[in-house]
């Protein structure tokens, strides 16, 4: 049936139930927003936000609960619908193919470019243009999706879901991959937009739900228990009615490192995936028992350097000397071998297997060991076991570990990788935004865990775009541009503005 295309004015939903086995998802959830209004959808990982979403994009159906647009009862079979209503999502997971060009990802959903003989290309680039040009957004139409940095990515997803007309906008975590001058600018467009929008606004960083939003909703394990004005309310106001309990952030204040080097970086040259030096000539150090802060904007050799490290990626030329030994072009496994732990940008393909248990992806890089194996057969009384603890010390909230991982959450999966690289005893962490996508009781324990690793004398580089995590959590910040380590400085030093504008490439003037 043909949808015939009204403004928004108001979308409520009423009673929204969703049940998945052993999980009550979404427990008799009613909300409302207004047009032209930004509503913050808040709560700790797992709580139901993204089910929520889900459901408004008709991406899931209901149990129970009715949803109403401009009054009348609507129901959505599947996005299209939702779509055709002017309902648009950008996911937490981005959903592009990764071998089509950011064009052809586009145009995949553009259904105005498409006729019997052909796809006009033109139309959607031109689209692009406009889309681009009005709200400030740059993408490159030609650049393929598997080329780009996450945040490049993210700038794609909501570009693509302008161009498909949404005038109701969900983002879930859409600052998880940006940097803080980038999620500046984000929140900057969306306060311009939201006089166009209505926007549902999904976030861990409260900050920018005081910054952003005019109305709050909290979820806690599938309830809405509160709801009110932002302004009403401070950060860790938020934060406790979150986890029901208040929330303190640690920081690092342990004397600082005296031990020796444990990773030398020297001189190092690895390409990018588009053949060009990715990093050029980089040096870096970290002693045992310190924690390295590596700060920039995304795209300037981050994934590159803790690739080469970890053996996934081709070292032209360069050293990498970890614990004595010059571990340059190391297979994975030998790098795993030498006692590297490693947190990748890419927790669903990366991270674990999706298919696999959670118990399962908890021992993915010990299956040989004699703890969980008898040569040929697995120890699985063990693997369960195993799996039990690092559930319950990391708080993974899931009915079960026999469940697939990629059926978690996106914060859930994090603390399945995490929970694996730590609990292996690594001598060295390299930790890729270990906190992205969790909330703030979730942060807190994961910044203990790294400080406590940090004080048994793990050497850790802590590659992220949360200022405030380094400057918290980091004896030294070394700020990357172009590939290049533009200058090393104390975290005591480090200033969210210098930080800014060594990250910008500007020459570091001290005085700053």
């Amino acid at each position: 049936m043909e949808i015939t295309r009204k403004a928004i004015d108001s979308l409520r939903i009423e009673h929204i139930t969703k049940r998945f086995p052993g999980v009550l998802a979404c427990d008799d959830i009613s909300l409302e927003i207004k047009k032209g209004e930004v509503l913050a959808l808040v709560g700790e990982n797992g709580a139901g936000k993204t089910t929520l979403m889900n459901i408004l994009m008709g991406l899931y159906h209901p149990d129970e609960g009715s949803m109403f647009i401009n009054g009348e009862k609507v129901h959505f079979r599947s996005p299209n619908d939702a779509f055709a209503y002017g309902i648009g999502m950008v996911h937490q997971q981005y959903m592009l193919v990764p071998n089509l060009t950011v064009l052809e990802n586009i145009a995949l959903g553009y259904k105005k470019a498409w006729n019997p003989l052909k796809l006009n290309l033109q139309m959607v680039r031109d689209r692009i243009d406009e889309i681009s040009a009005h709200y400030g957004l740059s993408v490159d139409p030609d650049a393929y999706i598997w080329q780009l940095s996450v945040g490049e990515q993210q700038r794609v997803e909501l570009v693509k879901t302008l161009c498909l007309g949404a005038e109701f906008l969900i983002l879930d975590e859409p600052t998880s991959a940006l940097t803080p001058q980038e999620t500046d600018e984000l929140i900057a467009l969306l306060k311009k937009m939201s006089s166009e929008l209505s926007i549902i606004f999904i976030s861990h960083k409260l900050q920018e739900v005081k910054d952003l939003s005019s109305r709050v909703a909290i979820l806690r394990h599938g309830k809405v228990v509160f709801q009110g004005n932002t302004i009403d309310h401070s950060s860790s106001d938020i934060a406790a009615l979150m986890t029901g309990h208040e929330v303190n952030l640690p920081q690092n204040d342990a004397p600082a490192c005296t031990l020796g080097p444990m990773l030398q970086i020297r001189n190092l040259k690895v390409k990018s995936d588009r053949g060009f030096l990715a990093l050029d000539d980089l040096s870096l150090y970290v002693c045992k028992g310190e924690i390295v802060g590596l700060a920039g904007v995304s795209g300037n050799g981050q994934k590159e350097l803790a690739e080469a490290i970890n053996g996934l990626r081709k070292v032209e030329s360069g050293e990498i000397v970890f614990d004595g030994v010059d571990i340059a072009n190391f297979t994975p496994k030998q790098v795993i071998d030498c006692g590297m732990g490693y947190v990748p940008e890419e927790r669903n393909t990366e991270g674990i297997v999706p298919s696999f248990s959670i118990k399962e992806n908890l021992v993915l890089k010990d299956v040989e060991s004699e703890k969980f194996s008898n040569r040929t057969f697995l120890k699985n009384s063990v693997i369960q076991k195993n799996g039990e603890d690092l559930r319950t010390q990391f708080d993974i909230r899931s009915p079960n570990i026999d469940i697939a991982a990629g059926s978690l959450s996106g914060g859930n999966i994090q603390k399945v990788i995490l929970a694996r690289e730590i609990s292996r005893n690594p001598k060295f962490l390299v930790a890729v935004y270990p906190t992205r996508g969790l909330d703030m009781g979730a942060a807190e324990f994961i910044h203990k865990q790294l400080l406590q690793k940090r004080n048994e004398g793990v050497g850790i580089l802590l590659i992220s775009e949360e200022l405030e995590e380094i400057t918290n959590l980091s004896d030294q910040v070394a700020v990357i541009f172009k590939g290049k380590i533009q200058k090393v400085i104390p975290a005591s030093e480090a200033s969210r503005r210098r930080l800014g504008i060594l990250m910008a490439g500007v020459e570091d003037d001290e005085q700053i």
